[in-house]
Protein backbone atom coordinates (compact mmCIF):
# COMPACT_ATOMS: atom_id res chain seq x y z
CA UNK A 1 0.00 0.00 0.00
CA UNK A 2 0.63 3.68 -0.59
CA UNK A 3 0.88 6.04 2.27
CA UNK A 4 0.63 8.84 -0.16
CA UNK A 5 -2.23 7.90 -1.93
CA UNK A 6 -3.96 6.51 1.19
CA UNK A 7 -3.42 10.31 2.66
CA UNK A 8 -5.08 12.06 -0.71
CA UNK A 9 -7.95 9.54 -0.77
CA UNK A 10 -8.53 10.45 3.23
CA UNK A 11 -8.60 14.68 2.03
CA UNK A 12 -10.63 13.95 -0.76
CA UNK A 13 -12.97 12.55 1.78
CA UNK A 14 -12.83 15.50 3.82
CA UNK A 15 -13.39 17.41 0.85
CA UNK A 16 -16.39 15.71 -0.22
CA UNK A 17 -18.07 15.74 3.50
CA UNK A 18 -17.42 19.32 2.87
CA UNK A 19 -19.73 19.51 0.06
CA UNK A 20 -22.82 18.42 2.03
CA UNK A 21 -22.42 21.78 4.45
CA UNK A 22 -22.05 23.76 1.53
CA UNK A 23 -24.78 22.61 -0.58
CA UNK A 24 -26.86 23.29 2.68
CA UNK A 25 -25.88 26.65 2.73
CA UNK A 26 -26.46 27.09 -1.02
CA UNK A 27 -29.97 25.42 -0.99
CA UNK A 28 -30.32 27.46 2.38
CA UNK A 29 -29.83 31.00 0.93
CA UNK A 30 -32.36 30.10 -2.25
CA UNK A 31 -35.46 29.77 0.14
CA UNK A 32 -37.44 32.30 1.90
CA UNK A 33 -35.62 33.04 5.27
CA UNK A 34 -38.40 31.50 6.68
CA UNK A 35 -37.44 28.29 5.76
CA UNK A 36 -33.87 28.38 5.60
CA UNK A 37 -33.15 26.19 9.15
CA UNK A 38 -35.28 23.40 7.68
CA UNK A 39 -33.67 23.55 4.36
CA UNK A 40 -30.44 23.46 5.86
CA UNK A 41 -31.29 20.56 8.29
CA UNK A 42 -32.76 18.83 5.03
CA UNK A 43 -28.47 18.21 4.23
CA UNK A 44 -26.90 18.54 7.27
CA UNK A 45 -29.15 15.20 8.53
CA UNK A 46 -27.72 13.30 5.48
CA UNK A 47 -24.45 13.41 7.23
CA UNK A 48 -25.67 11.90 10.45
CA UNK A 49 -28.55 9.15 8.19
CA UNK A 50 -26.95 8.08 5.27
CA UNK A 51 -23.53 7.94 7.11
CA UNK A 52 -25.08 5.18 9.53
CA UNK A 53 -27.25 3.32 6.70
CA UNK A 54 -24.36 2.99 4.46
CA UNK A 55 -21.82 1.53 7.42
CA UNK A 56 -24.69 -1.06 8.18
CA UNK A 57 -25.58 -2.56 4.67
CA UNK A 58 -25.55 0.34 2.31
CA UNK A 59 -21.66 -0.37 1.28
CA UNK A 60 -22.63 -3.73 0.82
CA UNK A 61 -25.71 -3.27 -1.76
CA UNK A 62 -23.37 -0.83 -3.29
CA UNK A 63 -19.80 -2.41 -3.30
CA UNK A 64 -20.12 -5.95 -2.19
CA UNK A 65 -19.71 -9.15 -4.43
CA UNK A 66 -21.90 -9.43 -7.02
CA UNK A 67 -25.30 -10.65 -7.41
CA UNK A 68 -26.07 -10.77 -11.00
CA UNK A 69 -24.62 -7.49 -11.81
CA UNK A 70 -27.34 -5.49 -10.17
CA UNK A 71 -26.51 -5.25 -6.39
CA UNK A 72 -24.12 -6.73 -4.24
CA UNK A 73 -24.42 -8.87 -1.59
CA UNK A 74 -24.53 -8.80 2.04
CA UNK A 75 -21.34 -9.98 2.70
CA UNK A 76 -19.40 -6.61 3.57
CA UNK A 77 -22.61 -5.55 6.01
CA UNK A 78 -21.40 -3.60 9.26
CA UNK A 79 -18.29 -3.53 7.04
CA UNK A 80 -17.67 -7.46 8.11
CA UNK A 81 -14.28 -7.74 5.88
CA UNK A 82 -13.56 -4.09 4.95
CA UNK A 83 -10.56 -4.06 6.26
CA UNK A 84 -8.19 -0.99 7.81
CA UNK A 85 -4.97 -2.41 6.71
CA UNK A 86 -5.37 -4.03 3.39
CA UNK A 87 -6.92 -3.02 0.36
CA UNK A 88 -9.72 -4.16 -1.92
CA UNK A 89 -7.60 -4.76 -5.30
CA UNK A 90 -10.29 -4.79 -7.54
CA UNK A 91 -11.21 -1.07 -6.17
CA UNK A 92 -8.16 0.21 -4.93
CA UNK A 93 -4.90 -1.27 -4.92
CA UNK A 94 -2.48 0.97 -2.62
CA UNK A 95 -4.98 2.15 0.12
CA UNK A 96 -6.62 0.59 2.55
CA UNK A 97 -10.42 -1.03 1.89
CA UNK A 98 -11.61 0.96 4.83
CA UNK A 99 -10.68 4.32 3.26
CA UNK A 100 -11.97 3.40 0.00
CA UNK A 101 -15.19 2.94 2.22
CA UNK A 102 -15.16 6.16 3.79
CA UNK A 103 -14.68 7.87 0.40
CA UNK A 104 -17.57 6.33 -1.19
CA UNK A 105 -19.50 6.90 2.17
CA UNK A 106 -19.42 10.81 1.28
CA UNK A 107 -21.10 10.29 -2.09
CA UNK A 108 -23.57 8.75 -0.86
CA UNK A 109 -24.28 11.36 1.83
CA UNK A 110 -24.23 13.84 -1.16
CA UNK A 111 -26.54 12.64 -3.55
CA UNK A 112 -29.85 12.57 -1.73
CA UNK A 113 -29.63 15.89 -0.19
CA UNK A 114 -29.32 17.28 -3.67
CA UNK A 115 -32.73 15.92 -4.27
CA UNK A 116 -34.21 18.18 -1.51
CA UNK A 117 -34.01 21.35 -3.61
CA UNK A 118 -36.66 20.10 -5.35
CA UNK A 119 -39.59 19.88 -2.80
CA UNK A 120 -37.95 22.99 -0.24
CA UNK A 121 -40.67 24.55 1.96
CA UNK A 122 -43.12 22.24 1.95
CA UNK A 123 -42.34 18.90 3.10
CA UNK A 124 -43.17 17.18 6.27
CA UNK A 125 -39.79 15.93 8.14
CA UNK A 126 -40.97 12.63 9.16
CA UNK A 127 -41.89 11.54 5.71
CA UNK A 128 -38.64 12.96 4.21
CA UNK A 129 -36.62 11.03 6.98
CA UNK A 130 -38.08 7.69 5.88
CA UNK A 131 -38.12 8.86 2.06
CA UNK A 132 -34.15 9.43 2.02
CA UNK A 133 -33.46 6.40 3.94
CA UNK A 134 -35.87 4.06 1.15
CA UNK A 135 -34.42 6.23 -1.87
CA UNK A 136 -30.47 5.86 -0.50
CA UNK A 137 -30.70 1.94 0.06
CA UNK A 138 -33.30 0.96 -3.31
CA UNK A 139 -32.28 3.95 -5.32
CA UNK A 140 -28.81 5.11 -4.80
CA UNK A 141 -26.78 1.81 -3.86
CA UNK A 142 -28.13 -0.12 -6.67
CA UNK A 143 -27.04 1.75 -9.34
CA UNK A 144 -23.83 2.66 -7.46
CA UNK A 145 -23.09 -1.28 -8.02
CA UNK A 146 -24.51 -1.13 -11.74
CA UNK A 147 -21.87 1.80 -12.47
CA UNK A 148 -18.55 1.24 -10.20
CA UNK A 149 -19.49 -1.81 -8.52
CA UNK A 150 -17.06 -5.06 -9.09
CA UNK A 151 -19.64 -7.00 -11.90
CA UNK A 152 -21.95 -3.85 -12.08
CA UNK A 153 -23.57 -4.41 -15.51
CA UNK A 154 -23.00 -1.13 -16.85
CA UNK A 155 -19.08 -0.56 -15.58
CA UNK A 156 -16.13 -0.71 -15.86
CA UNK A 157 -14.94 -3.13 -13.15
CA UNK A 158 -14.51 -6.33 -13.40
CA UNK A 159 -15.05 -9.56 -11.10
CA UNK A 160 -12.84 -12.38 -10.11
CA UNK A 161 -14.29 -14.51 -12.98
CA UNK A 162 -13.12 -11.96 -15.38
CA UNK A 163 -16.79 -10.63 -16.54
CA UNK A 164 -17.05 -7.10 -17.34
CA UNK A 165 -19.82 -4.63 -17.64
CA UNK A 166 -20.83 -2.58 -20.47
CA UNK A 167 -18.12 0.09 -19.92
CA UNK A 168 -20.04 3.31 -19.68
CA UNK A 169 -17.32 5.83 -18.36
CA UNK A 170 -18.66 7.69 -15.10
CA UNK A 171 -15.34 8.70 -13.62
CA UNK A 172 -17.21 10.60 -10.43
CA UNK A 173 -20.82 10.34 -10.87
CA UNK A 174 -22.36 11.76 -13.61
CA UNK A 175 -24.93 8.63 -14.01
CA UNK A 176 -24.77 7.68 -10.21
CA UNK A 177 -25.53 10.91 -8.64
CA UNK A 178 -26.45 13.55 -10.92
CA UNK A 179 -29.06 12.25 -13.17
CA UNK A 180 -29.90 9.85 -10.53
CA UNK A 181 -30.81 12.68 -8.02
CA UNK A 182 -31.87 14.74 -10.77
CA UNK A 183 -34.36 12.66 -12.11
CA UNK A 184 -35.79 11.46 -8.54
CA UNK A 185 -35.97 15.51 -8.12
CA UNK A 186 -38.53 15.65 -11.45
CA UNK A 187 -40.59 12.87 -9.61
CA UNK A 188 -41.11 14.39 -6.32
CA UNK A 189 -41.51 18.03 -7.79
CA UNK A 190 -44.56 16.44 -9.59
CA UNK A 191 -45.78 14.41 -6.68
CA UNK A 192 -45.31 16.82 -4.08
CA UNK A 193 -47.26 19.40 -6.08
CA UNK A 194 -46.86 23.23 -6.24
CA UNK A 195 -45.83 25.30 -2.89
CA UNK A 196 -48.68 27.98 -1.65
CA UNK A 197 -48.60 30.93 -3.51
CA UNK A 198 -45.74 29.41 -6.74
CA UNK A 199 -46.79 31.65 -9.23
CA UNK A 200 -48.72 34.43 -7.18
CA UNK A 201 -46.37 35.60 -4.45
CA UNK A 202 -42.54 36.61 -4.92
CA UNK A 203 -40.01 33.99 -3.85
CA UNK A 204 -37.00 35.56 -4.10
CA UNK A 205 -33.73 34.30 -2.31
CA UNK A 206 -33.63 35.37 1.21
CA UNK A 207 -29.39 35.56 1.32
CA UNK A 208 -27.53 35.50 -1.81
CA UNK A 209 -24.13 36.08 0.50
CA UNK A 210 -25.41 32.43 1.58
CA UNK A 211 -25.60 31.13 -1.86
CA UNK A 212 -22.13 32.28 -2.96
CA UNK A 213 -20.73 31.02 0.48
CA UNK A 214 -22.30 27.62 -0.48
CA UNK A 215 -21.28 27.68 -4.08
CA UNK A 216 -17.72 28.40 -3.37
CA UNK A 217 -17.57 25.66 -0.67
CA UNK A 218 -18.74 23.12 -3.19
CA UNK A 219 -16.24 24.23 -5.91
CA UNK A 220 -13.71 23.77 -3.59
CA UNK A 221 -14.80 20.12 -1.80
CA UNK A 222 -15.49 19.16 -5.64
CA UNK A 223 -11.81 19.07 -5.94
CA UNK A 224 -11.98 15.56 -3.34
CA UNK A 225 -15.23 14.41 -5.18
CA UNK A 226 -12.96 14.14 -8.68
CA UNK A 227 -9.39 14.35 -8.34
CA UNK A 228 -10.06 11.91 -5.42
CA UNK A 229 -11.92 9.60 -7.98
CA UNK A 230 -8.42 8.37 -9.01
CA UNK A 231 -8.38 7.11 -5.36
CA UNK A 232 -4.33 7.49 -5.99
CA UNK A 233 -2.18 10.52 -5.98
CA UNK A 234 -0.78 10.74 -9.39
CA UNK A 235 -1.53 12.05 -12.95
CA UNK A 236 -4.79 11.41 -13.45
CA UNK A 237 -5.81 13.07 -10.19
CA UNK A 238 -4.23 16.12 -11.62
CA UNK A 239 -5.49 15.89 -14.68
CA UNK A 240 -9.28 15.77 -12.91
CA UNK A 241 -8.59 18.49 -10.71
CA UNK A 242 -7.27 20.81 -13.47
CA UNK A 243 -10.37 19.87 -15.64
CA UNK A 244 -12.77 20.35 -12.97
CA UNK A 245 -11.59 23.93 -12.33
CA UNK A 246 -11.48 25.15 -16.07
CA UNK A 247 -15.09 23.71 -17.17
CA UNK A 248 -16.59 25.28 -13.74
CA UNK A 249 -15.10 28.41 -14.55
CA UNK A 250 -16.17 28.22 -18.24
CA UNK A 251 -19.80 27.20 -16.97
CA UNK A 252 -19.97 30.32 -14.18
CA UNK A 253 -19.29 32.81 -16.79
CA UNK A 254 -21.55 31.16 -19.53
CA UNK A 255 -24.54 31.16 -17.20
CA UNK A 256 -23.40 35.03 -16.09
CA UNK A 257 -23.13 35.94 -19.59
CA UNK A 258 -26.33 34.72 -20.76
CA UNK A 259 -28.43 36.26 -18.02
CA UNK A 260 -26.43 39.92 -18.58
CA UNK A 261 -27.55 39.37 -22.31
CA UNK A 262 -31.29 38.24 -21.86
CA UNK A 263 -31.90 40.03 -18.21
CA UNK A 264 -29.84 43.31 -18.64
CA UNK A 265 -27.53 42.60 -15.83
CA UNK A 266 -25.21 39.55 -14.74
CA UNK A 267 -26.56 38.03 -11.84
CA UNK A 268 -24.69 36.62 -8.97
CA UNK A 269 -26.87 34.00 -8.36
CA UNK A 270 -26.87 33.21 -11.91
CA UNK A 271 -22.95 32.87 -11.76
CA UNK A 272 -23.11 30.36 -8.26
CA UNK A 273 -25.16 28.58 -10.13
CA UNK A 274 -23.50 28.38 -13.46
CA UNK A 275 -20.47 27.07 -11.78
CA UNK A 276 -22.80 24.43 -9.97
CA UNK A 277 -23.60 23.01 -13.28
CA UNK A 278 -20.12 23.05 -14.81
CA UNK A 279 -19.36 21.71 -11.62
CA UNK A 280 -21.92 18.27 -12.39
CA UNK A 281 -20.86 18.10 -16.29
CA UNK A 282 -17.70 17.53 -15.71
CA UNK A 283 -17.92 14.99 -12.86
CA UNK A 284 -18.25 11.95 -15.37
CA UNK A 285 -16.14 12.99 -17.58
CA UNK A 286 -12.81 14.28 -15.68
CA UNK A 287 -10.64 11.27 -15.46
CA UNK A 288 -11.50 10.94 -19.15
CA UNK A 289 -10.90 14.53 -20.70
CA UNK A 290 -8.15 16.91 -21.55
CA UNK A 291 -8.92 20.90 -20.68
CA UNK A 292 -9.63 22.09 -23.76
CA UNK A 293 -12.62 19.38 -23.91
CA UNK A 294 -13.71 20.21 -20.66
CA UNK A 295 -13.66 23.87 -21.27
CA UNK A 296 -16.50 22.99 -24.31
CA UNK A 297 -18.26 20.91 -21.15
CA UNK A 298 -18.56 23.73 -19.24
CA UNK A 299 -20.31 26.35 -21.79
CA UNK A 300 -22.24 23.54 -22.80
CA UNK A 301 -23.46 23.19 -19.28
CA UNK A 302 -23.76 27.14 -18.62
CA UNK A 303 -25.76 27.10 -22.10
CA UNK A 304 -27.73 23.83 -21.43
CA UNK A 305 -28.43 24.13 -17.82
CA UNK A 306 -29.78 28.05 -17.82
CA UNK A 307 -32.13 27.18 -20.79
CA UNK A 308 -33.35 24.02 -18.97
CA UNK A 309 -33.98 26.53 -15.65
CA UNK A 310 -35.66 29.00 -18.31
CA UNK A 311 -37.86 26.48 -19.43
CA UNK A 312 -38.90 24.90 -15.86
CA UNK A 313 -39.81 28.46 -15.15
CA UNK A 314 -42.55 29.10 -17.81
CA UNK A 315 -43.79 25.49 -18.16
CA UNK A 316 -44.73 26.02 -14.30
CA UNK A 317 -42.78 22.73 -12.78
CA UNK A 318 -42.60 24.31 -9.15
CA UNK A 319 -38.54 22.52 -8.74
CA UNK A 320 -38.46 25.00 -5.99
CA UNK A 321 -34.25 24.84 -5.97
CA UNK A 322 -34.10 23.86 -9.88
CA UNK A 323 -32.51 20.48 -8.94
CA UNK A 324 -33.20 19.16 -12.31
CA UNK A 325 -32.09 21.85 -14.36
CA UNK A 326 -28.44 22.21 -12.88
CA UNK A 327 -28.36 18.15 -11.92
CA UNK A 328 -30.37 16.44 -13.79
CA UNK A 329 -29.33 18.11 -17.26
CA UNK A 330 -26.00 19.59 -16.41
CA UNK A 331 -25.63 15.31 -15.29
CA UNK A 332 -26.89 14.25 -19.00
CA UNK A 333 -24.64 16.51 -20.99
CA UNK A 334 -21.72 15.09 -18.80
CA UNK A 335 -21.97 11.45 -19.40
CA UNK A 336 -22.69 12.66 -22.82
CA UNK A 337 -20.11 14.74 -23.75
CA UNK A 338 -17.67 12.05 -22.19
CA UNK A 339 -18.41 9.68 -25.45
CA UNK A 340 -17.75 12.42 -27.33
CA UNK A 341 -14.26 13.95 -25.94
CA UNK A 342 -12.59 10.84 -23.59
CA UNK A 343 -9.11 10.32 -25.30
CA UNK A 344 -6.68 7.43 -24.49
CA UNK A 345 -4.08 9.52 -23.71
CA UNK A 346 -5.81 11.22 -20.56
CA UNK A 347 -6.78 7.20 -19.33
CA UNK A 348 -5.54 3.89 -21.06
CA UNK A 349 -9.17 2.43 -19.68
CA UNK A 350 -11.20 4.90 -22.13
CA UNK A 351 -11.06 4.56 -25.89
CA UNK A 352 -10.94 7.93 -28.02
CA UNK A 353 -14.49 9.14 -28.23
CA UNK A 354 -16.17 10.70 -31.01
CA UNK A 355 -14.25 13.58 -32.25
CA UNK A 356 -10.75 11.48 -31.76
CA UNK A 357 -11.91 8.62 -33.26
CA UNK A 358 -15.23 9.21 -35.20
CA UNK A 359 -16.77 6.14 -33.88
CA UNK A 360 -20.09 6.26 -32.19
CA UNK A 361 -19.35 3.12 -30.03
CA UNK A 362 -18.81 5.04 -26.68
CA UNK A 363 -21.33 7.54 -26.83
CA UNK A 364 -23.71 4.66 -27.92
CA UNK A 365 -22.53 2.89 -24.29
CA UNK A 366 -22.90 6.70 -22.52
CA UNK A 367 -26.37 7.02 -23.82
CA UNK A 368 -27.17 3.29 -22.64
CA UNK A 369 -26.07 4.38 -19.02
CA UNK A 370 -28.51 7.57 -19.29
CA UNK A 371 -31.42 5.50 -20.19
CA UNK A 372 -31.20 3.05 -17.32
CA UNK A 373 -30.44 5.48 -14.82
CA UNK A 374 -33.29 7.87 -16.25
CA UNK A 375 -35.58 4.43 -16.31
CA UNK A 376 -34.95 3.08 -13.16
CA UNK A 377 -34.66 6.16 -10.49
CA UNK A 378 -37.76 7.56 -11.98
CA UNK A 379 -40.09 4.57 -11.62
CA UNK A 380 -38.82 3.63 -8.15
CA UNK A 381 -38.75 7.26 -6.96
CA UNK A 382 -42.20 7.82 -8.18
CA UNK A 383 -42.99 4.26 -6.18
CA UNK A 384 -41.41 5.04 -3.04
CA UNK A 385 -43.02 8.59 -3.08
CA UNK A 386 -46.42 7.57 -4.22
CA UNK A 387 -46.41 4.89 -1.24
CA UNK A 388 -45.04 7.22 1.45
CA UNK A 389 -47.91 9.48 0.65
CA UNK A 390 -50.13 7.17 1.25
CA UNK A 391 -48.78 5.92 4.40
CA UNK A 392 -47.86 9.20 5.77
CA UNK A 393 -48.49 11.83 4.12
CA UNK A 394 -45.81 14.49 1.94
CA UNK A 395 -46.58 17.69 2.54
CA UNK A 396 -47.02 19.88 5.70
CA UNK A 397 -50.50 21.64 5.87
CA UNK A 398 -51.22 24.86 3.99
CA UNK A 399 -51.00 26.73 7.83
CA UNK A 400 -48.06 25.30 8.84
CA UNK A 401 -46.61 26.06 5.05
CA UNK A 402 -47.22 29.51 5.70
CA UNK A 403 -46.19 29.61 8.77
CA UNK A 404 -42.84 28.03 7.52
CA UNK A 405 -40.99 25.04 7.85
CA UNK A 406 -38.72 26.27 10.11
CA UNK A 407 -41.04 27.02 13.18
CA UNK A 408 -43.66 24.07 12.04
CA UNK A 409 -41.32 21.12 11.57
CA UNK A 410 -38.80 22.43 13.75
CA UNK A 411 -39.81 24.63 16.47
CA UNK A 412 -37.12 27.55 15.67
CA UNK A 413 -36.27 30.16 13.64
CA UNK A 414 -33.14 31.38 11.82
CA UNK A 415 -33.58 35.13 13.02
CA UNK A 416 -34.79 37.02 15.71
CA UNK A 417 -34.18 40.40 14.15
CA UNK A 418 -37.60 41.92 16.37
CA UNK A 419 -35.31 40.87 19.51
CA UNK A 420 -38.61 39.16 20.70
CA UNK A 421 -38.49 36.03 23.22
CA UNK A 422 -38.25 32.37 22.01
CA UNK A 423 -41.28 30.58 21.15
CA UNK A 424 -42.68 27.40 22.80
CA UNK A 425 -42.81 25.01 19.85
CA UNK A 426 -45.98 25.42 16.35
CA UNK A 427 -49.40 25.82 18.34
CA UNK A 428 -47.61 28.99 19.82
CA UNK A 429 -46.33 29.66 16.05
CA UNK A 430 -49.42 28.74 14.27
CA UNK A 431 -51.71 31.41 16.17
CA UNK A 432 -48.75 34.36 15.44
CA UNK A 433 -48.20 33.11 12.31
CA UNK A 434 -48.70 35.86 10.35
CA UNK A 435 -45.54 37.49 12.09
CA UNK A 436 -43.14 34.14 10.89
CA UNK A 437 -44.27 34.60 7.75
CA UNK A 438 -40.49 35.81 6.57
CA UNK A 439 -39.72 37.21 3.18
CA UNK A 440 -40.03 35.53 -0.11
CA UNK A 441 -37.98 33.42 -1.79
CA UNK A 442 -36.68 31.99 -4.87
CA UNK A 443 -34.76 29.90 -6.92
CA UNK A 444 -32.37 29.80 -9.80
CA UNK A 445 -34.48 30.21 -12.68
CA UNK A 446 -34.85 34.23 -11.29
CA UNK A 447 -31.40 34.42 -12.42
Amino acid sequence: MDTGDTAWVLVSSALVMLMTPGLALFYGGLVRSKNVLGTIMHSFIMLGLVSIQFVLIGYSIAFGPDQGGLVGNLDWAFLRNVSATEPNAAYAATIPHQTYMIFQLMFAVITPALITGAFAERAKFSTFIVFMLLWATLVYDPIAHWVWGAGGWLGLVAEENGDVGLKALDFAGGTVVHINAGVAALVAAIIYGKRHGFGREPMEPHDITMVVVGASLLWFGWFGFNAGSAVAAGSLASNAFVVTHTATAAAALTWAGLSWFFLGKPSVVGAAAGAVAGLVAITPASGFVTPMAALAIGVGAGSFCYLAVRLRAKIGLDDSLDVVGVHGVGGTWGAIATGIFCVTSVNAVAPDGLLESGSFDQLGKQLVAVGATIAYSFVATYVILKVLDLVMGLRVSEEEEIVGIDVSQHGERAYLLDGGAPYAGIPVALENSQSYTGTPSSTASQA
